[in-house]
């Protein structure tokens, strides 16, 4: 959905076939905003299908993922930030790890790619 970390800004929800890209919002949390309107979180629903793009090299390296991949928003049961995305290889991350500017930028997609359930919970908060 929308992080309690951005419930203090103007929020829409997502829709099929929009682009976003990853913000930094003033409170310093990272979420989703449509391209040019950095004011507005987009709230995606968990278990939404989405395609990440430009994912940055050092997130490729750690996670072993490409530059583009399909996910699956998912909600983290652990840690201070519940929005994530699940990867087809069962990895776990913080939205906040995308982080901002780093050219992220994610489709909702209009058929769903069929993404595994994790086989293990390897949730990342941040990377050392």
């Amino acid at each position: 959905m929308c992080d309690y970390s951005l419930e203090m800004y103007a929020s829409r929800p997502a829709r099929e076939g929009e682009r976003y890209v990853t913000t930094r919002f003033p409170s310093g949390s990272v979420g989703l905003a449509g391209p040019g309107d950095c004011t507005t979180a987009v709230c995606v629903q968990y278990d939404t299908h989405l395609r990440l793009e430009n994912i940055s090299s050092d997130l490729q390296t750690r996670l072993g993922i490409k530059a583009e991949e399909d996910v699956v928003f998912a909600r983290l049961e652990h840690g201070a930030y519940r929005d994530g995305i699940r990867f087809a290889n069962g990895k776990e991350i913080s939205l906040q790890l995308l982080g901002s500017g780093v050219g992220a930028s994610l489709t909702v997609l209009e058929k769903p790619v069929p993404v595994p359930a994790p086989v293990r919970t390897d949730v990342l908060e941040h990377i050392d």
